[in-house]
């Protein structure tokens, strides 16, 4: 499936309900929230807040948290009629410019010799 396609499916989705009359800013706070979902689950896994340790957590699947936060991303996109399949590809195009394969390794691999534990 082509983002295009995920795109209408989600706007299609969100017209059926009548979502589209709540305003951006509630659907980006939502997002936010979203995306704080999976910061947390991060900072859990990677040992940084610790369960029982003064923190409580509850494990949810991060593969849902992802979804939740792609379709308001994607809700976003479309009050907003973006074409991210199309600014995408731009995007992508002018970043392999930007950032240059060979230069990026080689600091990549000072970066990891540095940052050792």
């Amino acid at each position: 499936m082509h983002l295009s396609d995920i795109q209408k499916l989600s706007r299609d989705f969100e017209l059926e309900r009548g979502w589209e009359k709540f305003p951006s800013s509630l659907v980006f706070v939502h997002l936010i929230e979203e995306l704080g979902e999976i910061g947390r689950y991060i900072t859990y896994e990677e040992g940084y807040k610790a369960p029982g340790l003064g923190h409580h957590w509850k494990k949810k699947g991060l593969s849902r948290e992802f979804a939740q936060a792609f379709s308001l991303f994607i809700q976003l996109a479309n009050r907003y009629n973006i074409d991210l399949e199309k600014e995408f590809e731009k995007e992508l195009k002018l970043m392999r410019k930007r950032f240059k394969v060979e230069e990026w390794r080689e600091y990549m691999n000072k970066y990891t010799q540095r940052n050792k534990p």
